[in-house]
């Protein structure tokens, strides 16, 4: 084999290393973003970092403070749902269980599958915030125009009076945005 086709076949490997290297890049940075919203949904979940909330079977019990509720409530663009809490706020004493509602529409002329994400602020308060059953733990199906109620039962543990940056909050804000799902989207 002669140089020039040598390095002609060097310079080809050298291309094919860097393809495949490029190739292996593009799938390893693809799969750490997929993985990167469930990862840190459940790492919020575990820390009660970023306003996240707890998941409880039963309340403590009520201790002699009383703390807001506000609720809010979203709905994704271009998700045809009318989605609205049935109170705007709550006073609550500590410890104990409560439940609210929210009433969720669908306006469109189809079938719609939504799942509700949540989150609480102050962040600090996230941690103490638990839900015994939520709407948001499973997807909600409504046909054209139908409407329907939804419960979301709940506690604000105790353990909030004792941690020095959490003691002070006064008002928490539970908020949640509906997502459509896609595979209601394909079957609808």
């Amino acid at each position: 084999m002669s140089a020039p086709a040598q390095a002609d076949s060097a310079a080809t490997k050298r291309q094919l290393r860097t393809a495949l290297f490029a190739v292996l890049g593009i799938c390893f940075m693809t799969g750490v973003a997929w993985a990167s919203i469930p990862l840190y949904r459940l790492f919020c979940q575990v820390t009660g970092l970023n306003g996240t909330t707890q998941r409880g079977l039963e309340a403590p019990g009520a201790v002699n403070k009383l703390i807001r509720i506000d609720f809010d409530s979203n709905v994704a663009p271009g998700m045809k749902w009318r989605f609205r809490p049935e109170a705007g706020s709550e006073t609550v004493k500590i410890g104990a269980r409560d439940m609210a509602f929210f009433t969720a529409t669908n306006t469109d002329s189809k079938p719609i599958t939504g799942t509700a994400t949540f989150n609480v602020t102050p962040s600090q308060a996230g941690k103490y915030f638990t839900k015994i059953q939520c709407f948001c733990f499973t997807q909600q199906t409504l046909q054209p125009g139908e409407t329907q109620r939804m419960p979301v039962i709940f506690f604000v543990d105790p353990k909030i009076m004792d941690d020095p940056d959490a003691r002070d909050v006064e008002t928490i804000t539970l908020s949640y945005t509906f997502y459509p799902v896609d595979s209601a989207k394909s079957a609808g």
